[in-house]
């Protein structure tokens, strides 16, 4: 409590709300009149520079007739501008151009890795959505369940299954799923087409005042294009009879509105030998308007339905004694389908140049079935061990952020919000080939609320930046078990405050050290809150101490020592197929990245990942987390607009892993790479993309789990995996129109 109080009593000494002085004032704007926001604009009489805000105005004190000002954000080419009169709104138009290293300066801002991201986004586009996850640098992903069900994440030493320890967001939308029918956190981020994402942000560890609930390990924010560069149709085909198909179009453009239209439909057989019949299609629409006050709303809805059939994980005994194939299958009954609809309405207000808000309300509607077979014939040597997890759910929130942009460049941030996940029918049953259910294990309905509010400053002094914030949330959980003869509904709440404090030191424009240091937390599911058992928020303790260093023109280096105390760990239990929390884990490390500009056309990028991971509360040499990742890497080399020609070769790398806590198993490691070749000409671009380029064999997903088939005595405990996808190749053409 006494740390708490220091916290609160430090921000409140540092957020004194100045008053502006009279100021030159001016507006940055693009080519289409779309704001830039975090443009710089650098006056070089006095050497004094500010940035842009979200409505792209901004306001430079100390400004003189014939002063120039240096004007740089991004993506567009640089600008010099002479002032003509100080009484007057300067509107400054800056082409956009491709990114380029040598343009890049390090931002003053607490998540400076993001410009890394937008830079690895415009070098290597996603081609599936995939692998939209695996543009946050020391993230890998691993699919085994036919292409529909959410990928199993590993970051800084987590296993984080389907989303326990990362915030993911698309335009502000959560993805994770609180108490979901298959894991807590779940986050399924196929409803994303990977075309329409226009940047994405992240941080990594618990360090953001905006970003709750499953933020320990990190978070990311995909945002999606507000209006189209060209419209366009795609199509592309390849291995395992896998058909894509991509259209977006604008329905509206005009100078301060717009409005598109997106859809993707897409199949696969996959190079399973029973069939995956993988089936997707989304929908997206979004309108945009922007008002001559600096005002701006947008509206978005989204639409995806996805369904698939699954081999499931393997035994590697019956692979070594040549019973199956590295794609065969026990039970190929497994599989689901699942479905989203999303409506999102932003508005950015602006009450002045130094004052906005921004708003959002969102309502999604989500529906889930999965068939899962983890242990065979275990449990029920007659009927087998499939499983049913199914729940229908709606989510309705929303949020408000107030930004004050006080003078000197600090800048003070308050919000509020609220999400409501209301699921009906949460479901866990015992089947038999996905049609008879044979015992309803689990049944109910949850009803969870999370209201949270926070207070954010980034106070400068010189080139030092202190951060100092605070978050508070407050939930309320209720669980109503439909399998209880006797009605009653049983509720929790709780308040957990999580304060942040970060210091930045900007050397130059070209190097940032920084020390970050805050507390996160992540949720437990409904239906263990509510027996008591365990942590109802159980929270992370995290600190990183590294550098962003601009170590010539066109070379970018990022590095940081990190730990990170978690009060309660997350295990998967293979014999149940599910995820329990244990006791408490202790986790450090280090990443470090690299971005090289070699050629005006040729990058490339590089990331290390190390972590040791263990629980605290085991005796040594029984303390392993079970498949937490311990080094990783991955990176490309990727050519851009060379002579028409674009394209690359990427690989990920993740080293063997403990399986289980006494690492007696072993998950083995894999090297892929994968390779991309593109050919414009004038509209049409043709191009393909080769998967595991060396054809390699390795596992993409492995646990330890202990299985017994129909005709075995005794069961066995052991590696079960999906096997990766061998090498394949798909084609495809794009017009732009």
């Amino acid at each position: 409590m006494k740390r708490l109080k220091g916290y609160i009593y430090l921000m409140l000494f540092l957020s004194p709300m100045f008053c502006f002085a009279d100021a030159f004032t001016g507006e940055i704007i693009d080519e289409q009149g779309k704001a830039i926001p975090f443009a710089t604009i650098h006056n070089h009489r006095t050497e004094k520079h500010v940035h842009t805000n979200l409505s792209g105005k901004f306001e430079l004190e100390s400004v003189q007739v014939g002063d120039s000002l240096y004007v740089s954000s991004l993506g567009f080419e640089k600008k010099t501008v002479v002032v003509k009169k100080v009484t007057v709104e300067l509107v400054i138009v800056l082409k956009a151009k491709f990114i380029e290293l040598g343009e890049v300066q390090i931002s003053s801002g607490l998540n400076a890795m993001s410009a890394i991201s937008r830079i690895d986004l415009k070098v290597a586009p996603v081609q599936s959505s995939q692998e939209v996850l695996r543009t946050v640098p020391g993230l890998i992903i691993g699919q085994h369940a036919g292409g529909g069900k959410a990928e199993q994440i590993f970051l800084r030493g987590f296993d984080i299954d389907h989303g326990t320890d990362i915030n993911i967001t698309v335009d502000g939308v959560p993805v994770n799923m609180t108490s979901h029918a298959h894991g807590q956190g779940y986050a399924d981020l196929h409803f994303v087409i990977p075309e329409m994402i226009e940047k994405v942000e992240f941080g990594k560890g618990p360090y953001n005042t905006n970003q709750g609930n499953f933020a320990t390990a990190g978070y990311v924010a995909f945002k999606t294009k507000d209006e189209l560069d060209n419209n366009f149709v795609k199509t592309e085909y390849g291995s395992f009879n896998t058909f894509r198909a991509v259209t977006a179009f604008n329905l509206i453009e005009k100078e301060n509105s717009s409005a598109y239209f997106a859809s993707e439909y897409q199949l696969s057989d996959g190079p399973f030998e029973s069939s995956q019949n993988f089936r997707r299609i989304n929908l997206l629409a979004k309108y945009t308007k922007r008002f001559d006050d600096g005002d701006k709303l947008s509206i978005s809805v989204s639409k995806f339905r996805s369904e698939w059939d699954a081999s499931g994980q393997i035994p590697q005994r019956l692979v070594t004694a040549g019973v199956l194939s590295r794609f065969g299958a026990v039970d190929n009954t497994e599989g689901g389908e699942t479905g989203r609809t999303n409506l999102k309405l932003d508005y950015l207000k602006k009450i002045d140049n130094s004052l906005h808000i921004k708003n959002q309300a969102y309502i999604s509607n989500y529906d889930f079935e999965l068939f899962s077979n983890f242990t065979f014939f275990l449990e029920d040597s007659l009927n087998g061990d499939q499983i049913k997890q199914k729940e229908e759910r709606q989510i309705i929130g929303g949020s408000s952020e107030l930004t004050k942009f006080l003078p000197h460049e600090h800048i003070f941030k308050v919000g509020v919000g609220f999400r409501n996940d209301r699921v009906e029918n949460v479901e866990l049953s015992k089947t038999k080939n996905r049609i008879t259910t044979l015992e309803n294990v689990q049944l109910g309905d949850v009803d969870e609320s999370n209201l949270f509010a926070y207070v954010n400053l980034e106070y400068k002094i010189g080139r030092l930046v202190i951060n100092p914030g605070i978050r508070f949330d407050f939930f309320n959980f209720n669980y109503y078990d439909r399998l209880d003869t006797n009605y009653k509904t049983i509720s929790k709440d709780k308040v957990i405050p999580s304060p942040k404090l970060n210091f930045l030191f900007n050397y130059s424009e070209d190097l940032q050290l920084f020390l970050k240091t805050g507390i996160g937390f992540h949720s437990n599911d409904t239906r263990v809150v509510i027996k008591g058992e365990k942590e109802i928020l159980p929270a992370a303790y995290g600190g990183d101490l590294g550098f962003i260093w601009k170590a010539c023109p066109k070379l970018i280096l990022n590095g940081a020592l990190w730990s990170l105390l978690s009060e309660q760990e997350f295990v998967y239990v293979g014999d149940a197929g599910i995820v329990e929390p244990s006791g408490k884990s202790f986790r450090n490390g280090f990443d470090f990245g690299v971005r090289y500009q070699i050629y005006k056309s040729l990058f490339f990028y590089g990331d290390v990942n190390y972590s040791h991971a263990r629980s605290i509360d085991e005796k040594s040499g029984e303390d392993y987390i079970p498949l937490a990742p311990e080094l990783t890497a991955s990176g490309g080399l990727n050519i851009v607009n060379f002579k028409r020609f674009s394209g690359g070769i990427q690989y990920r790398y993740i080293a063997d892993r403990p399986a289980n806590e006494d690492n007696s198993i072993v998950a083995k490691g894999y090297l892929i790479a994968d390779f991309n070749l593109n050919y414009t000409l004038k509209n049409v671009t043709f191009g393909f993309a080769i998967s595991n380029l060396f054809d390699r064999e390795w596992k993409e997903t492995q646990f330890a789990t202990e299985s017994r088939l129909r005709n075995e005595i005794e069961s066995v405990e052991e590696i079960h995996f999906t096997a990766g996808a061998p090498f394949a190749i798909r084609g495809n053409v794009t017009y732009k129109f």
